[in-house]
């Protein structure tokens, strides 16, 4: 678990299903990450899960502190086709501009560098997604290359490990 001043950060579980399938039936959110059917949902966590299991990271679920609700996801996936981790972030709408995503993408963005030995991390940003391109760059991710995720166009930003951690 990861703590914020504001957040829990928690791995996501199959026991998530209803929030997470509600988060991403929402059109203002799934107009860039997609929505996802109950059995889609399902096999997305059994894949969370299993990555966590696997790798020892993965997506989280964040909940305020202060009421224990979820309010969306965020953290490291791995993703096969580009043998790479993109650090990534959900939240629901009635949850923007509170500054929630930046604070758990900086804290899973920490806890990676610090934890797993990778010399970058990704963010992936579909056209448009403006919102969560100034969230990557506040944490100094920047531009890297364009390319194709599920059949999608794509701008794969990159945030090279610190040199302070370059040790590592």
């Amino acid at each position: 678990m990861i703590e914020t001043e504001r957040l829990l950060l928690r791995p996501l579980r199959v026991s998530d299903l209803d929030v997470f399938v509600e988060l991403h039936a929402d059109p203002l959110v799934n107009r860039f990450v997609g929505a996802f059917s109950r059995q889609q949902a399902l096999e997305r966590l059994t894949g969370i899960e299993r990555q966590w299991d696997e790798r020892g990271y993965g997506l989280c679920a964040i909940e305020l502190k202060s009421s224990g609700a979820f309010v969306g996801r965020s953290g490291l996936q791995y993703w096969e086709q580009f043998d790479e981790v993109e650090l990534g972030w959900t939240l629901r709408a009635d949850h923007w501009g509170h500054g929630y995503a930046t604070e758990a993408a900086q804290s899973c963005l920490d806890w990676g560098f610090a934890t797993l030995e990778n010399d970058y991390f990704t963010a992936l940003m579909r056209p448009g997604n403006e919102a969560s391109v100034k969230v990557a760059e506040r944490l100094g991710f920047s531009p890297r290359r364009e390319d194709q995720l599920q059949g999608s166009p794509v701008t794969v930003y990159a945030l090279d490990r610190p040199t302070s951690l370059a040790s590592r």
